[in-house]
């Protein structure tokens, strides 16, 4: 029920904010100069695939978790896309492309160790990853990866249609701020 809900959603959401991503798209151009922003994440089992969202950070930033980057990173326009959240709405694709579900664990990068191990220990990767879920609309970033795995876990064995839509309308209407970027 939640892939069919995951397709119509991503597939009628990526039709109805096409003027918006063409927008999104044209600034990005003279923002960073590259709009697209396209990441290698760990999927479901593990496996690889490519993430894809707006660039809210200059091009030269050292591909790292947020956590991790210089707030300096973040370009003026990049930060108006993290506030309002414009930047995941690439991900429509990945989640009509079956790499990842509205909801789910953030899917993070390879070079995430911690996270990856505590994750792994848990069973998190035997479940698409997400745009939002239960830590996104908490503020559990991948900070602390010990305590985003055992949300991630708690959301998955818990999850239902109405949370479904309980962690999307949340995140639509600014709940959580996403992963914390280093001040400066």
């Amino acid at each position: 029920m939640i892939r069919i809900l995951d397709i119509l959603s991503s597939f009628f959401g990526l039709l109805l904010l096409c003027p918006l991503l063409v927008i999104v798209t044209i600034i990005g151009l003279f923002d960073t100069g590259s709009p697209i922003f396209i990441q290698t994440r760990v999927g479901r089992h593990k496996k690889p695939f490519s993430l894809v969202k707006f660039r809210t950070m200059s091009k030269d930033t050292a591909s790292v978790a947020s956590h991790l980057a210089s707030n300096a990173s973040i370009t003026k326009f990049g930060g108006f896309l993290r506030k309002t959240k414009i930047d995941e709405l690439p991900q429509l694709i990945n989640v009509l492309k079956g790499e990842m579900s509205l909801v789910g664990p953030r899917p993070n990068l390879f070079n995430q160790e911690e996270l990856i191990a505590e994750r792994d220990a848990l069973g998190v990767y035997n479940f698409l990853p997400g745009i939002t879920g239960l830590a996104q609309v908490q503020n559990i970033d991948m900070s602390t990866p010990k305590l985003l795995a055992e949300t991630d876990k708690q959301m998955i064995e818990s999850l239902t249609i109405k949370d479904y839509f309980k962690y999307i309308i949340k995140t639509a209407t600014g709940s959580g701020s996403g992963d914390a970027v280093k001040p400066k």
